[in-house]
């Protein structure tokens, strides 16, 4: 700077002896030095920009107005711009997505700006082997958190959105639990931030869930694999959900309202910019879903919870985050009536049932993470992190159930219409239960990072303790005309010819006290590079994984176990035309039991429970390619997994309860296929297909479907806008599954009952009329303090397709046969939605 007015000052001299001799040069003199002085007023942004590895990033393209620097081999840069006026700056590079910022500084001021650039995997127009992201060649997918918090959903979210891709499969919009290629709930890895989150042990049931852990007015960053993944990620069998949370630039809040709750998050940044923090609260009420369904109830649920990420840079080689959460949930539910009708047209039935008693649920966790980062160089990183996660389950509940099964009146235009007129049978049944959980889940350890030419190593350790009281009391009484039913598998009696002198027995029965602790140690260390065959890029991967884990606790005989996880991935990119990625994964994936694996049916740990075992091999390719002049992308992945040691489990809402005795083992295969690209120019959409056949063999009696055999699958997300009201957004989310193995009653053996419920369909529509966004700015009026402001209208299960999640079992006592009744889901639901950004 002090060159530039040097330089200038000289040339003003010159001129200045030039132009004195007329009264024009001195005004054109004047002016002069008024520019000169405006010019001077500036101001300095610098900073570091790295990528969501938090490693810096060379030869990034900055441009303001007219000018334009670049990075160097740090990812530094610094440059200056005026002063006292709005400044955009785009940030750009190939093989990330661009970040565009605004700047109001003043004279003199200094900035230190250090943006986080995201992996560009949507670049899919070009051919050039350079633009080819390293999240493809590892197969996994990453959602971009704009189109997350518009698509419409019962349970909006990341796990809504989970839900339209191939392979991933949840048959009860109530509930955030997902399943993939064929496993269940409890096998799929979540991190945020690199941290690995938890969720509650007891949950029954979908609406007893109300919100998952990712807040999504947090979310910067989100990828998925749904199989043969990288050892750096832990020891489950199915999928990584991998989050990145925002890391602020500039002050902003954003709320989202609606008639199932709301959310509030308020970012800002230090004017230093040391310290960035972001934090959010929300709550959601299920009231308007779950009033809508066939169950006449008195329901008072409250979901809240708050979240925070903070962050804080020592220096540019040192930076401290905590990532922070409370929840608390209360379930407070009092059913009184409800009708089910069911069978044939020629042969009506309904099933009416008459409640007493309520269920009382109570939910609070708390979570807390340390993680400190050191850049030691630009090839060395190395992390510590520590986190603590303390749960603590109430569930109470005495609901006495009277039901009538009988016929139904079918004259139409008569008074009684629907009513039932006739009692084929008659009952009641009496669910006790009074289960309390104490989980203190706490962790350590080291992660490292260390680049050398084209070659990555990844190396962690991690230390965890998991200290669980629990206390499991739950008996459940059937009445059938004034006779108790026994439990099943007992020794039939005579009655009434002769009559029964035993002792009555509750149908179910479970009462347990445990006190289980388990020590685990976990590391890993993996290698990563890329190189070239001929003209053909390639990517190798391989590493492994240890797990050692020890059982005790009160009566529990000390116990431990070690297993080792070797994975490899491969990716070659042909030099064709074609824009075409190949890729191969494969590995011996281990999941060591957690608590809820160690506990049979009848609330005994079994400490002694071998880790599940599958072997993977997963074949992909991408295939990006330009059609109405647009980019589109067609991904394909055949898979196969091979399981031994299966710890089997039976599956109801989304309660599952484990055998805990390794005595099975299974298989899965299936094909995912996913197209998305713009259908409508501008916006992303995509159709899914998943096709999964999966089965296992339980003490060598032969082949039968597991509980997620999930056979077909498809789903659509279509977003699009009316071409005359263009700020009028359309969002559409489809899904259709096949009917999965269930139904059957709790305590049938499962090679009796191999029923399918029926099959699962839903879509959901959202309309939003958009006030205010980023193309749309206002420096006047009432729309001037937004920066973005929409309102909007969404159908839930637009076609009001009646879909259930499981049976009740209801016994006619006149033909002895047993009836399926189905539990439905929600119905056709109406809801209102603004959201807002300041």
């Amino acid at each position: 700077m002090l060159e530039i007015v040097l330089h200038l000052s000289l040339y003003s001299i010159e001129k200045t002896k030039l132009l004195l001799k007329s009264k024009f040069y001195v005004i054109t003199l004047l002016f002069f030095i008024v520019s000169i002085s405006g010019i001077s007023q500036t101001a300095t942004i610098k900073g570091i920009i790295l990528d969501d590895n938090n490693t810096p990033i060379p030869n990034v393209n900055i441009k303001w107005n007219t000018s334009g620097t670049t990075t160097n081999n740090n990812g530094f840069y610094i440059f200056n711009i005026p002063a006292n006026q709005d400044i955009s700056v785009e940030f750009t590079h190939l093989s990330y997505k661009k970040v565009s910022s605004k700047f109001h500084l003043k004279n003199g001021e200094i900035l230190e700006f250090n943006p986080v650039m995201n992996t560009a995997t949507e670049q899919i127009a070009t051919v050039i082997i350079n633009n080819t992201s390293q999240k493809e060649v590892e197969g996994i997918i990453t959602l971009k958190p704009e189109t997350i918090r518009k698509i419409p959903g019962a349970n909006a979210g990341v796990e809504n959105l989970l839900l339209t891709l191939p392979g991933v499969s949840n048959n009860n919009e109530l509930s955030t639990q997902y399943s993939v290629r064929g496993g269940n709930y409890d096998e799929n890895l979540v991190y945020v931030n690199g941290i690995e989150v938890y969720r509650p042990f007891l949950i029954r049931s979908g609406q007893q869930e109300g919100l998952s852990f990712v807040n999504t007015d947090l979310v910067q960053n989100v990828d998925f694999s749904a199989g043969g993944f990288q050892a750096k990620y832990g020891d489950k069998l199915s999928s990584v959900l991998d989050i990145t949370y925002k890391t602020p630039y500039q002050f902003e809040v954003n709320t989202d309202l609606s008639l199932l709750g709301g959310s509030i998050s308020v970012e800002n940044i230090s004017k230093d910019s040391k310290f960035t923090g972001i934090a959010g609260i929300r709550y959601r009420d299920n009231s308007l879903l779950v009033d809508e369904k066939e169950t006449e109830t008195n329901y008072q649920p409250s979901f809240a919870d708050i979240q925070t990420y903070l962050t804080y840079k020592f220096s540019n080689k040192f930076h401290l985050s905590f990532l922070g959460n409370a929840s608390i949930n209360k379930y407070n539910y009092q059913p009184e009536t409800r009708q089910t009708n069911f069978g044939t047209f020629s042969d009506p039935i309904a099933l009416l049932v008459f409640y007493e008693g309520q269920e009382k649920d109570q939910y609070r966790t708390f979570f807390g993470a340390f993680k400190g980062t050191y850049f030691a160089n630009d090839n060395l990183n190395l992390n510590l992190l520590a986190s603590t996660y303390h749960t603590m389950e109430e569930e109470y509940f005495d609901i006495l159930a009277q039901y009538r099964l009988g016929e139904v009146n079918t004259d139409i235009g008569g008074e009684n219409l629907g009513e039932v007129e006739y009692s084929r049978g008659i009952g009641s049944q009496l669910n006790h239960g009074r289960n309390d959980l104490d989980a203190l889940i706490s962790n350590f350890g080291h992660k490292g990072d260390y680049k050398i030419n084209d070659n990555r190593f990844e190396w962690s350790v991690k230390y965890t303790h998991e200290d669980i009281r629990d206390r499991l009391i739950e008996w459940e009484v059937i009445d059938s005309a004034g006779f108790s039913i026994r439990p099943p598998k007992t020794s039939p009696n005579e009655q009434p010819y002769v009559a029964y002198s035993g002792p009555l027995e509750a149908f179910q029965n479970v009462r347990s006290v445990n006190k289980t602790q388990i020590d685990r140690i976990q590391a890993y260390l993996q290698w990563s590079k890329r190189s070239t065959i001929g003209s053909s890029d390639v990517w190798y991967n391989a590493g492994v994984r240890a797990h050692n884990w020890s059982v005790n606790g009160m009566g529990i005989e000390k116990t431990n176990q070690t297993v080792f996880s070797p994975r490899a991935q491969f990716a070659i990119k042909p030099d064709w035309k074609k824009d075409m990625l190949f890729r191969v994964a494969t590995g011996l994936y281990y999941q060591p039991p957690f608590y809820r694996e160690l506990r049979d049916a009848n609330g005994v740990v079994q400490p002694s429970v071998k880790a599940q075992q599958s072997y993977h091999i997963v074949l992909g390719n991408d295939y990006s390619f330009k059609m109405w002049d647009r980019p589109f992308k067609l991904t394909s992945e055949a898979y196969y997994k091979n399981l031994n040691d299966v710890n089997t489990y039976t599956l109801e809402n989304v309660r599952i309860r484990y055998r805990a005795s390794n005595n099975a083992k299974a298989y899965a295969y299936g094909l995912d296929m996913r197209l998305n690209g713009e259908f409508v120019p501008g916006t992303e959409s995509w159709f899914s297909f998943g096709y999964l056949n999966t089965e296992e063999n339980i003490d060598e009696r032969g082949y039968i479907a597991r509980p997620t055999d999930q056979r077909l699958k498809f789903a659509a997300l279509f977003q699009d806008y009316v071409p005359n009201v263009p700020n009028l957004k359309v969002y559409l989310n489809l899904v259709y599954n096949t009917g999965l193995p269930g139904g059957s009653p709790s305590y049938a053996d499962v090679y009796e009952y191999q029923n399918r419920l029926p099959d699962y369909k839903r879509a959901d529509l959202g309309l939003q009329f958009v006030l205010v966004d980023a193309n749309k700015q206002f420096n006047s009026g009432w729309k001037k303090p937004f920066k973005a402001l929409s309102f909007g209208f969404e159908i839930y299960n637009m076609f009001d397709v009646q879909n259930s999640i499981t049976n009740t079992w209801v016994r006619d006592v006149y033909t002895k046969r047993q009836y399926g009744i189905p539990n439905y889901l929600t119905p056709r639901v109406f809801n209102v939605r603004t959201t807002m950004k300041f």
